[in-house]
């Protein structure tokens, strides 16, 4: 897997489309959870800016067959954007991704903070 850290904010700079996000409180930080279904790792960016996470990448239509017409275009192509706001500052928090079924998973560790 190779999603990019801490990489420009402005890797993407016209986005499309926002990514959908669970967003959990754990005992050692934050866990995100975001639908990124048929995106490429190696096209996923992240970056942290003082309490806002910024996930960033393309989500590319890789199945093209000539003549083909559409029907119906449901599903979110092009550069996409998802900036989330946390109570907190992140800058030093440690990241760990895993990308699994098209799902990123993101853990923030940070110090304790005694509460949510």
């Amino acid at each position: 897997m190779q999603v990019l850290i801490n990489s420009e904010d402005r890797a993407y700079p016209e986005c499309i489309w926002q990514p959908p996000a669970d967003i959990y409180r754990i005992e050692q930080g934050w866990l995100v959870k975001l639908d990124l279904a048929g995106v490429r790792s190696e096209d996923i960016h992240l970056s942290i800016q003082g309490q806002h996470l910024i996930i960033q990448g393309l989500r590319r239509d890789w199945i093209v067959e000539a003549g083909q017409q559409y029907y119906s275009m449901e599903i979110a192509y092009n550069r996409f954007k998802r900036v989330i706001e946390f109570p907190n500052h992140l800058e030093h928090a440690r990241i760990t991704t895993q990308y699994r079924d098209g799902m990123l998973l993101i853990w923030l560790k940070t110090a304790p903070q005694g509460g949510v």
